[in-house]
């Protein structure tokens, strides 16, 4: 306990999966909150403050350029600043390409990309010195998928913006280190919602769960750790990294 003490961490799509477990981890271990999502996260919230921990919750649309200074004038004001961002929120997509409209494929690149992006530069300008920006990829960041082209392009480009800043920002000598997490599959409510729209969805959680080596699906809590130790001064020394958490899924 206590790994987090002291710092300021902000986490975007807190309300449910990665992000509300992520939130919960990080305040466990001493860490104040800023959690956002579309609309206020307020019950994730409540769980930080009835368990004494210090939280902010706020709506925020992470495409919305100009909501992420006002986001981060309100941190300031509740906590003095923030020290970690947690580029968590983001949008699943399954569709084939040839059906995939222009717009959209610019939807998904605006939620899991272009706000990767907002958020990466914000921290630049206004994060506090020594801090951690910690953006959520995907697998699919890594290898490819059929039916999820537009996924896997903003994923990948999550990693490579990630890197890309992490260099930069060494270099400029701003003490931010950038570091993207790719989970596997993970039992959330956005991979359970959209299993469930396939036909026969047992048997497709089945054929998922087999393509992990270990042979299950990860849990919120596998990359909830992984975030911890990414905000941790434990990885000081860990930039423009990629931290697969994927149960073996890329390993054959």
């Amino acid at each position: 306990m206590g790994r987090l003490d002291g710092k300021v961490i902000w986490i975007t799509g807190a309300a449910s999966g990665l992000g509300r477990e992520s939130a919960l981890r990080c305040a466990a271990e001493g860490a104040r909150l800023v959690v956002t999502d579309l609309a206020a996260p307020d019950t994730v919230a409540a769980e930080i403050a009835d368990a004494g921990g210090g939280v902010l919750a706020l709506a925020q649309d992470v495409t919305v350029e100009g909501r992420w200074d006002e986001v981060a004038d309100e941190a300031e004001e509740a906590f003095g600043g923030f020290d970690v961002l947690v580029n968590n929120a983001g949008l699943g997509e399954n569709r084939p390409l040839a059906e995939t409209t222009l717009t959209q494929w610019r939807r998904v690149q605006s939620v899991n990309l272009d706000s990767v992006f907002l958020g990466t530069r914000l921290a630049f300008r206004r994060m506090r010195p020594g801090g951690s920006v910690i953006n959520i990829s995907s697998i699919l960041g890594l290898v490819g998928n059929a039916g999820t082209a537009a996924y896997c392009a903003s994923k990948g480009g999550v990693r490579l913006l990630s890197k890309s800043a992490a260099v930069e920002a060494a270099q400029a000598g701003l003490t931010i280190r950038v570091n993207s997490i790719h989970p596997g599959y993970i039992e959330t409510p956005m991979v359970v919602n959209a299993v469930n729209k396939r036909p026969e969805p047992d048997q497709v959680m089945a054929y998922i769960a087999s393509r992990h080596p270990v042979g299950h699906l990860g849990e919120p809590a596998d990359i909830a750790h992984a975030v911890v130790y990414l905000a941790s001064d434990e990885s000081r020394f860990v930039t423009g990294a990629e931290m697969v958490v994927d149960g073996g899924y890329t390993a054959w």
